[in-house]
């Protein structure tokens, strides 16, 4: 797998805070990279862990929280306690492993009974990809966003509800992130939402944010 973008290790993500229960004390982020999301999470009462496998990212973020282990997911895995933590969260993360299906289902045993997962996944009907598969007949690969070369797997809306409750989750809410503001592709998706009468409002979005339980 190729290296990811700088900003993958250091990104805050702030629109995916509110997306955390907020009576949530146990966190875990798997891709937590320098431990810049979770760390906002941090308190009195929270106990924030973290997993990572990028080494020098991973131990700027042992200086944040409560606990990293360093690896992949599939190599931590048997590091994590069962039935302990309210809230996990991937970031942006699913679209780089190769089965997210089954590590989903291998992550319910790490929640508890009412522990809920939080995810932002990227979604490839977004206006700028249809813009250039349409009009430039082209599906580029480029260093970051969407059609980022590092991704094993590519998610619209319908099929990211269709991965979770084929995992065994119950979709809590699903929510368009991040909204294209492009003085091209934003006209793109008005115009195209006009000519399918709404139906096509998933375009407006680069990615999407779900919260889903056991």
């Amino acid at each position: 797998m190729g290296s990811k973008a700088p900003d993958y290790f250091v990104n805050r993500r702030p629109e995916m805070l509110k997306f955390i229960p907020k009576n949530a004390s146990k966190i875990l982020e798997i891709g937590c990279g320098e431990g810049n999301f979770i760390e906002q999470l941090v308190s009195e009462t929270t106990e924030t862990w973290g997993v990572e496998p990028d080494i020098s990212s991973a131990d700027i973020a042992k200086t944040k929280i409560f606990k990293v282990l360093v690896g992949t997911l599939d190599q931590v895995l048997d590091e994590l306690p069962e039935n302990y933590f309210d809230v996990i969260v991937l970031n942006d993360v699913l679209e780089h492993l190769l089965e997210p299906w089954d590590d989903l289902k291998l992550l319910k045993s790490k929640l508890k009974d009412q522990g809920a997962l939080v995810t932002s996944i990227p979604n490839v009907r977004y206006s700028k990809n249809l813009f250039k598969m349409i009009f430039k007949r082209d599906w580029k690969y480029t260093e970051d966003l969407t059609l980022d070369r590092t991704h094993f797997r590519f998610f619209t809306k319908k099929s990211i509800k269709r991965m979770f409750r084929e995992s065994g989750y119950q979709i809590e809410s699903i929510k368009g992130i991040n909204t294209t503001k492009s003085f091209l592709y934003f006209p793109f998706a008005i115009l195209f939402n006009i000519l399918f009468l709404g139906s096509q409002t998933d375009m407006f979005f680069m990615q999407f944010a779900t919260v889903a339980r056991k």
